[in-house]
């Protein structure tokens, strides 16, 4: 070890309850601008489940894929949907054996300050109404949105 102290710990921000109600509030607005019924998962910046919604006639398999791409966002701090070119590479193909690792787009890591706090994942609609509902909610609660 070189000079100093060794650091035992590190700081973690998660995002707050609060915040991520009004995530899944803001989620539902645009869903039904758009025209679709969501299940809404916020989790920490471990990937522990933070908040959930579901809409009464939303399919039940969009509950657990959405908290999938929830998880999957923050496990990397990296939206879903940019998971399908990386698995195209064979050296991380082997990924897609993992059971939680969802490359479908509508889900996001949650930032602030350039920290990731927490990921959103949202089912429902189509991949592309998936996406633009999570980027209309987080721009609406002023979370930074990752470049293209």
């Amino acid at each position: 070890m070189s000079s100093g102290t060794l650091r035992k710990s590190a700081p973690a921000s998660s995002v707050t309850q609060a915040a991520a109600g009004a995530l899944i509030a803001a989620v539902r607005t645009a869903a039904a601008r758009i025209g679709f019924t969501p299940a809404i998962a916020v989790t920490d910046q471990g990937g522990h489940l933070k908040a959930f919604d579901r809409a009464d006639d939303a399919p039940f398999l969009t509950a657990e894929v959405a908290f999938d791409k929830a998880w999957t966002a923050a496990s990397f701090h990296i939206p879903t949907h940019t998971w399908n070119d990386y698995l195209a590479n064979p050296r991380v193909a082997p990924l897609t054996g993992h059971p939680r690792l969802t490359a479908v787009g509508g889900g996001y890591p949650i930032t602030e300050n350039g920290r990731c706090i927490g990921g959103l994942g949202i089912s429902g609609g189509s991949y592309e109404q998936d996406q633009q509902a999570a980027e209309e909610a987080l721009a609406a609660l002023g979370f930074e949105l990752p470049g293209p």
